[in-house]
């Protein structure tokens, strides 16, 4: 098991679409496993393998802290696909690849999943309030979208300059990072 660097904001593969993953093996085993424990260090409620530099359709989820169900196990989805959704709610999102980054974002508060598990069986999840939107999060990464995208440039123009730092690698984590070449004129 290894803690992998996690890539942030700015950084190309945060912005690149991933690919399906055509069958399990022991890499994708592994890497499965690593991101598992690199989320828990970080710590985080999800990750999608673009943040750890992988272009392979996978999401980890532990909301053990969230929910309070220390025995519950990360949600592995592989190749996952959100058939439907419904509803729309606001609340505030962060990110691991966006450290001290916080905004609203409002997104359906109901969806229903396909994705397949570290066996390659299929299955469908009905999913609604904070594991929904962990979900389109994640998600959304694999998609090349990050949650900055959702808010407004006024809020963006508002921490410019955090944007800048987390860059340049100018932060305080407490994880492995990979950031991007920074350029003035970004």
């Amino acid at each position: 098991m290894s803690i992998l660097p996690i890539y942030l904001y700015g950084t190309q593969v945060l912005r690149e679409r991933a690919k399906p993953v055509r069958n399990i093996d022991n890499d994708v085993i592994k890497l499965v496993i690593d991101m598992i424990e690199t989320m828990k260090k970080a710590p985080g409620d999800g990750l999608a393998a673009n943040q750890v530099g992988s272009l392979q359709r996978i999401v980890v989820i532990d909301l053990a802290d969230i929910e309070d169900d220390e025995d519950g196990k990360p949600l592995i989805l592989i190749n996952p696909e959100i058939m439907s959704s419904e509803g729309r709610v606001t609340m505030q999102e962060g990110c691991l690849s966006i450290p001290e980054f916080r905004a609203d974002v409002e997104r359906p508060g109901k969806l229903v999943l396909r994705y397949k598990d570290t066996n390659f069986q299929e299955h469908e999840l009905n999913a609604d309030d904070i594991l929904a939107r962990v979900i389109q999060h994640e998600v959304d990464h694999l998609n090349g979208v990050l949650f900055l995208d959702h808010v407004t440039k006024e809020q963006r123009n508002l921490q410019r300059d955090l944007l800048k730092d987390i860059q340049r690698g100018d932060i305080d984590v407490s994880y492995p990072v990979v950031i991007a070449e920074y350029s003035a004129q970004s």
